[in-house]
């Protein structure tokens, strides 16, 4: 069965189920050649950066010493915010992926590395690696998707709740660390759920507060306190927590845009039952989208750039990815499918416009303009205020809309 309802609007309704399953086995090829090819040239990365990023760490707290002077600030804050986000996303994130398993090395293993993250490492593992990427995009399956505070799909009923999505996005984004520890604890789901007492829960939450305590211990009091002779305990003190926000706000961009901007596909859960590997495949290659830019652009974003053939390969070497991109991208285009790839502001602006736009009843940011905004806004206070049946119809009416401006578009 293939991932999306073969319909005359499906990206893939031109394949045949031979063609899903040849993409598999080309794909399987690709990935073998790494994994034939991988050796001391890979391992010599991850050690080298890991050093590099320690001592760049190392460094920017030494600087931060003197944080009371506002060169030493600037210097080791940048420092360490690059420190951070290194770690967090092209070592931490990528070790944990078993990527560099293979080394057998048990400093560089996913088994034993924790990183700078209020989430525990092991239950991240649980809800990345075998969650998210087991069930990419598929709405109910997917809790990256969203992380359960955002509408992701037209599809989805449209409540008022929604008109506040940029706003609960954004402080997502600048608090991620604690955002993806709630996500990891399926807090959400276990308030509403009344389950807070439950032993497996209160076991999981003590592991999360005490990888927080050990974080907070670590940023905002004994670093600061080791300023305090050189009177900068206050600059240090203000200079980790913004290097926190800045490695917050950066990594939340890199994956908001690895899967949410404008030509991603969304999937319904009933279009994975019967998924062969080849379907499997074809649903990381549709619901990815990389970042174009240079090679400090995939370096700091963990290679999360290259986010198709991550999701794609997600136990490869993170440095070999830009090595495979031009042979997948080949596949793409030999199947003629989407590959969605764009600079990182055009995909940052994507990624926000579609959380803005479906915030909005369907419809809403396709017809507005001078003529329509005051009719719009009547619509809106219904639906926001009204019961379900006057919301219906209210939806009905900006679709009529949107088919209106539409037909008027394609007239001219």
């Amino acid at each position: 069965m293939t991932t999306i309802q073969k319909q005359d609007t499906s990206p893939i309704a031109h394949l045949t189920e031979a063609d899903i399953e040849q993409i598999g086995i080309e794909l399987d090829a690709i990935r073998q050649e790494v994994l034939d090819t991988r050796g001391a040239a890979d391992a010599a990365y991850i050690r080298k950066l890991i050093d590099r990023q320690r001592k760049l760490e190392l460094g920017s707290r030494a600087v931060l010493l003197f944080s009371a002077f506002p060169p030493a600030w600037l210097i080791g804050t940048a420092g360490l915010s690059v420190a951070k986000i290194l770690d967090n996303m092209e070592i931490g994130h990528n070790i944990l992926h078993g990527q560099w398993d293979w080394m057998r090395d048990p400093k560089i293993h996913s088994s034993t590395w924790e990183w700078d993250m209020a989430s525990p490492s092991e239950q991240w593992k649980h809800s990345h690696n075998e969650l998210h990427h087991t069930y990419t995009n598929v709405i109910g399956k997917d809790n990256d998707l969203g992380y359960g505070i955002m509408r992701v799909d037209e599809e989805q009923r449209w409540t008022p709740f929604h008109l506040g999505q940029p706003v609960w996005c954004f402080i997502n984004a600048v608090f991620f660390e604690y955002g993806i520890a709630a996500y990891d604890l399926d807090l959400g789901a276990v308030i509403k759920k009344k389950q807070t007492k439950d032993p497996v829960f209160r076991a999981s939450a003590k592991k999360v507060l005490g990888k927080i305590r050990k974080q907070v211990t670590k940023d905002y009091v004994a670093h600061p306190v080791l300023s305090i002779p050189t009177g900068s305990f206050l600059p240090t003190l203000a200079a980790n927590f913004t290097a926190n926000i800045v490695r917050n706000l950066w990594s939340n961009s890199i994956i908001l845009c690895g899967h949410f901007p404008e030509g991603v596909e969304t999937f319904e859960k009933r279009s994975i039952d019967g998924e062969t590997k080849g379907d499997w495949y074809v649903r990381q290659m549709l619901g990815s989208a990389n970042i174009s830019g240079s090679k400090a652009m995939h370096l700091m974003s963990g290679n999360l750039s290259h986010q198709i053939e991550h999701h794609l390969f997600p136990d490869l070497p993170s440095n070999r990815y830009a090595e495979i991109a031009p042979k997948v991208k080949a596949l793409f285009d030999k199947y003629d499918l989407n590959y969605c790839a764009r600079p990182f502001v055009p995909q940052v602006y994507s990624a926000w416009h579609k959380v803005v736009r479906l915030s909005l009843p369907n419809g809403w940011l396709a017809t507005t303009n001078r003529k329509n905004l005051p009719s719009q806004l009547k619509v809106l206070y219904a639906m926001s205020t009204k019961g379900p049946k006057v919301r219906r119809a209210a939806q009905a009416r900006l679709t009529q809309m949107a088919r209106r401006v539409e037909a008027e578009k394609v007239a001219a």
